[in-house]
């Protein structure tokens, strides 16, 4: 029954359009009553999002299930990953939907309201594993929003394409970049290799007194630069 109103809301959403349609215009469509639709869903908008509640408890779930083995970064980047699985189930419905909430404000306002309680639930996990450390607290809430950020970016490129292109590639992309700035870096797959490059270091002696310009120059002239 959820299914069908779910797929009721769409049907008369693109014939129609999302103001246009009323509750008992898709109770009516789907054959159930208006306690049936409220069951499931508080409002309207509800229906545009019918996954994210069980998506954000499974979130909440995984992390809590992760103990101090598993490094934190890498583990919201994990999470993150939860929901891109979410949008990846159904790719037809993710992308009529984002087409939707483009043209519609208060859906825009709503997803909005979504993403931030993904924040929270990344943020809180982080401030926990982070505890006593200097900044902690800035630091959970600053690597949940660039998760977030760089999750909804590879998200949003990937529904532009109408689900064409690789969602997981490009998440894993993005991810790895919060990884690499924020965590240990995302380890390289089998015969991927990076490129090693010696250390290379440079000790510039001198004057205490010395201008900085001066300092600077002597820095330049040993790494060959004019």
């Amino acid at each position: 029954m959820r299914d069908a109103l779910v797929a009721a809301a769409f049907q008369l959403f693109l014939e129609r359009g999302y103001e246009q349609t009323t509750i008992d215009d898709i109770v009516a469509l789907a054959g159930v009553g208006r306690r049936s639709f409220f069951r499931y869903f508080p409002s309207k908008e509800d229906v545009v999002f019918p996954d994210h509640e069980r998506c954000l408890a499974d979130m909440t779930a995984f992390l809590a299930s992760g103990g101090d083995e598993h490094e934190p970064v890498r583990r919201v980047c994990d999470a993150a990953r939860l929901v891109l699985r979410m949008y990846n189930e159904n790719p037809t419905f993710s992308v009529q939907r984002y087409r939707l909430t483009k043209k519609v404000p208060g859906l825009r306002a709503y997803e909005l309201s979504v993403v931030w309680r993904y924040e929270r639930a990344l943020a809180d996990y982080l401030r926990g594993r982070f505890a006593g450390r200097r900044d902690g607290t800035l630091q959970a809430d600053v690597i949940a929003a660039a998760v977030v950020a760089a999750h909804n970016n590879a998200l949003r490129s990937w529904l532009r394409s109408d689900g064409q292109r690789d969602a997981g590639a490009e998440v894993d992309h993005a991810l790895g970049y919060v990884q690499s700035a924020f965590g240990h870096p995302p380890v390289r797959p089998a015969g991927v290799h990076q490129e090693q490059r010696p250390e290379d270091v440079v000790v510039v002696v001198s004057r205490r007194d010395a201008p900085l310009w001066r300092v600077v120059q002597e820095i330049e002239s040993a790494f060959g630069r004019d």
